[in-house]
């Protein structure tokens, strides 16, 4: 079949890239397009072209934010199938440990670095860009012009290693500025306004109110809640 024959199936509209949002619950709206940071390609539509056979390469495919891992299990079996273990080799979604204190508790959650984007390793051919193109929840890829664009070596780089980052990045509910409470230690109760965070050693300097005077205290991250 001819490269012509499949774009006939394709939806006509093409897709608008979208400023990067943070990543959130995966709860999903169907109307919405999250974005990916500047490491990606914008995204564009169907291909005019494509190579008889590519070689290997890393290609990004976009789908709605919270389908992700729904993506990936659908074009695995697409895959096993049709007989595409040739074409396509591996299916990747970027994440990483991130730890989220919250009310005193701290938590290990696995965030998505691009929500609403896979990575698909394949030789890019009609064939295996059908199957990638066609497989549900898949709304398009990442390109240049109007064909698949594949990642440069340094950009797969860069994901792989935060993806592969020994300390996880530390996120809190406060920020500087803000009025937090103090839940432990000696100056349980009191109230102040967060002066300064240390994320490496997660901990937060306080500006508090101690016998008529605004006082620094150094506390971690657990020890303190949003006012």
């Amino acid at each position: 079949m001819e490269a012509q024959d499949y774009k006939q199936n394709l939806p006509q509209d093409s897709i608008e890239p979208v400023e990067a949002a943070t990543p959130a619950p995966k709860t999903v709206d169907s109307d919405s397009k999250p974005a990916a940071e500047s490491v990606l390609p914008s995204l564009l539509g169907a291909p005019e072209e494509l190579p008889a056979d590519g070689g290997p390469a890393w290609y990004v495919i976009h789908c709605y934010s919270g389908y992700e891992n729904k993506v990936r299990h659908n074009l695995e079996q697409r895959i096993e199938t049709m007989g595409m273990k040739d074409k396509i080799f591996d299916i990747v979604i970027p994440t990483q440990e991130e730890i989220e204190v919250r009310d005193g508790k701290r938590r290990s959650v696995e965030r998505y670095i691009f929500p609403g984007y896979v990575l698909v390793n394949m030789a890019l051919s009609e064939e295996s860009w059908y199957v990638v193109r066609n497989t549900p929840g898949v709304t398009g890829f990442v390109g240049m012009g109007n064909n698949p664009t594949p990642l440069r070596p340094e950009e797969v780089n860069q994901i792989i290693k935060r993806m592969e980052a020994e300390s996880p990045t530390v996120k809190v509910a406060f920020k500087v500025g803000e009025r937090v409470r103090i839940i432990d230690g000696p100056f349980n109760d009191f109230r102040g306004n967060v002066a300064e965070l240390d994320m490496e050693r997660t901990k937060v300097r306080v500006m508090v109110n101690f016998f008529g005077r605004e006082t620094p205290v150094e506390l971690d991250f657990l020890q303190v809640e949003k006012a």
